[in-house]
């Protein structure tokens, strides 16, 4: 037969291939074209170089792999199964993109152990491999010694011309070149196809050169399709280039093999066919059925699991000679390792009384945080260049930088997309690393996809968000971001929080810093705010509490959020003395309440009370479902104004004088 002429590593790569092949013929969906070209580069890759344990995905000193043109996933998924990922069967393989399988359309790290990222969205996952790069630097700084290399691995990324288009990647490539990240070695699917055709019609830059500039180190493979050599000696040479991270150029042809699809953009995103299988199977002397696998390529590709075995034993025998010789250091990485918190942690959150200074809860995060910065080390992060106007720096730590890795102040750059998608990376190496990152909350917009996919991928990403409404002014309608927090309340699994005051702003980053598998989102004002008597870290947790309350069952309850419950406050002081009963609710997270169960949510909102009013220097949309259909809410329904932030406050209603009106007309 032909296939006997085949080499052993052939059989191998063409068994990658074919499995790809069959899964998306057998599914009617999905992309052949990469797997079938990019097979050879990401067999060398894991036959010769990736340092994982099959069957311990989540052994710390592996190596990490993303495949960032997360659109071609059965690359990946082959891969995990012949290299013996329990994680992944042929059964998965046959249930490609059907409900309830471990292969879904995309690779998703929480539903797929030996998936470290969720990728699909072309560009994100460089930007998470950089924060996987950035990640494994920072804790090398931070534990190995002279004599002991406790933290050790390489961060590989397959990308394609896609990741390569989209700006994110730009962003955080960038980034990655000015911090010298030399364990970073990216695999670039040269295939000069993209789904409207050929990259001519839209791409024509010479992505080596612009690389180069970012500070890369640049290899350009010629033959990818066939000389397994030159991609082995290029990995080689980008690991001996300890000072720069790598991109290895690799040239292929999309849907290697195919002979009517192959470099057309037809085999990008659809089933070769029956028809055109069979002629693949003979072009590449493939006599082997559906799914089945060359018994000869899968010993060779299991010897993974021995391989990796050995690795990790290796390692947990320097790790135990750690112990011995350093144990402050390894009971600190191990409880790192663990996502156990610091004992006695909370105990740092600032507390406060109505007596002290009113102060913006921006500062009242910056408090926050750098009193949570020694008694929480793992905590890393910094601002997209807004650091003195978010007041995100970490007074006790240097700048992350090239030769500085031990440094905890993270420098992005005017980069938010990039950030968000670097802190997501820097989340999901599982090494107890709790990332922030900070910038304008209106410039949420700009790192939306990076922010979505923190919650999709269950991500714990802290978000400071400052400059949180029309109160901040004077920079106009541009900066204020009316209708942000509605739109960030709409992404599942992403925790929204507005703290009222200093209480508050504690509360938030004790929900911040325990919800590991939850991103939180948290927004501060410029303003001034006051220190409220009945604020509560506990209450934040509940997402809604009385703060203000009335003996007995209230007339009117007021709902607000941030900066205006203190509005509600002074407000209802002057409802009480025409006789009206009021309640203030302090609301600063609709998810955390709408998790209560039933009998909490009415002991604050009691159905029984149906003249309510909510407060909010926002978009007034979603506000029904808690003020009911005789309720009413003061917000803003329009782009704001450039003026001076209690004049625009003023002329938006946001006074005491509009809300006990707007009360008083609700309660008739």
């Amino acid at each position: 037969m032909a296939v006997a002429t085949q080499s052993l590593e052939e059989l191998c790569i063409n068994s990658i291939r074919f499995l790809a092949i069959d899964a998306v013929e057998k599914a009617k969906s999905g992309h052949p074209g990469l797997p079938m070209g990019a097979a050879p580069m990401a067999y060398v890759l894991w036959d010769k170089f990736l340092r994982v344990n099959p069957k311990n995905p989540q052994w710390f000193n592996r190596d990490r792999f993303v495949l960032s043109a997360g659109h071609g996933c059965m690359l990946q998924y082959a891969l995990l199964y012949l290299s013996g990922f329990d994680s992944v069967t042929l059964d998965d393989i046959k249930q490609f993109r059907q409900w309830g399988a471990r292969t879904p359309g995309h690779p998703e790290n929480f539903e797929t152990p030996g998936i470290e990222v969720t990728t699909g969205p072309l560009g994100q996952g460089i930007a998470n491999a950089v924060g996987l790069a950035m990640a494994e630097a920072h804790l090398a700084a931070k534990f190995n010694k002279p004599d002991a290399t406790l933290v050790d691995h390489y961060t590989y990324v397959i990308l394609g011309d896609g990741c390569n288009m989209e700006g994110v990647s730009g962003e955080a490539c960038s980034l990655a070149g000015h911090l010298g990240l030399g364990k970073l070695i990216a695999l670039y699917d040269d295939n000069h196809i993209s789904i409207d055709g050929s990259t001519d019609i839209s791409f024509t830059e010479d992505v080596g050169k612009r690389f180069e500039a970012y500070g890369w180190h640049v290899v350009h493979v010629e033959n990818g399709n066939t000389d397994l050599d030159a991609i082995a000696k290029a990995i080689e040479e980008a690991k001996f280039v300890s000072d720069r991270p790598s991109m290895i150029k690799v040239t292929t042809t999309i849907g290697y093999g195919s002979p009517n699809k192959q470099n057309t953009a037809g085999v990008h995103g659809a089933a070769l066919g029956g028809d055109e299988i069979k002629l693949t199977r003979e072009n590449l002397g493939w006599s082997y059925g559906d799914f089945e696998v060359p018994e000869d390529a899968l010993n060779h590709m299991r010897k993974a699991v021995e391989r990796g075995a050995s690795l990790q034993a290796e390692w947990e025998e320097t790790l135990a000679t750690y112990r011995t010789k350093y144990a402050a250091e390894a009971a600190e990485f191990e409880r790192m390792l663990s996502g156990q918190l610091p004992d006695g942690w909370a105990d740092a959150l600032p507390t406060y009384t109505p007596e002290d200074k009113a102060l913006a809860t921006r500062k009242n995060s910056e408090v926050t945080l750098n009193a949570l910065a020694p008694a929480i080390p793992e905590l890393i992060g910094g601002s997209a260049d807004l650091t003195h106007s978010n007041l995100t720096e970490l007074k006790i730590s240097g700048s992350f930088q090239k030769g500085a890795y031990e440094n905890r102040n993270l420098r992005f750059g005017v980069r938010e997309h990039g950030m968000g998608a670097i802190c997501n990376g820097i989340a999901l190496h599982n090494s107890g690393l709790i990332p922030y990152c900070a910038t304008f909350l209106v410039f949420a917009d700009y790192m939306r996809a990076a922010i979505r996919l923190s919650a999709l991928s269950q991500a714990g990403v802290i978000y400071v968000m400052t400059h949180d409404s029309i109160g901040l002014g004077e920079d106009g309608p541009t900066h204020q971001p009316v209708e942000t927090i509605a739109s960030l309340r709409a992404i599942p699994n992403l925790i929204v929080i507005r703290p009222a005051d200093g209480t508050e702003t504690s509360g938030a980053y004790k929900i911040a810093v325990e919800h590991r598998k939850t991103p939180t989102l948290m927004a501060f004002s410029r303003q001034n705010l006051p220190n409220l008597p009945g604020a509560s870290i506990e209450g934040v947790a509940k997402g809604a509490y009385a703060v203000d309350d009335c003996d007995g069952t209230p007339d009117l309850i007021l709902i607000g959020t941030g900066s205006e419950v203190s509005l509600c406050v002074e407000a209802a002081k002057e409802l009480r003395t025409a006789g009206t009963k009021v309640r203030v609710v302090s609301m600063p997270s609709w998810e955390l309440f709408d998790a209560q169960d039933a009998a909490y949510q009415e002991s604050v909102l009691p159905k029984a009370v149906t003249k309510r009013l909510a407060v909010e220097a926002g978009i007034t949309m979603g506000w029904c479902r808690y003020v009911g259909a005789e309720g009413d809410v003061i917000g803003v329904d329009r782009f704001g104004a450039s003026a001076p932030g209690d004049l625009v406050m003023e002329k938006f209603g946001f006074t005491v004088e509009n809300v006990v009106s707007r009360a008083k007309a609700l309660l008739g």
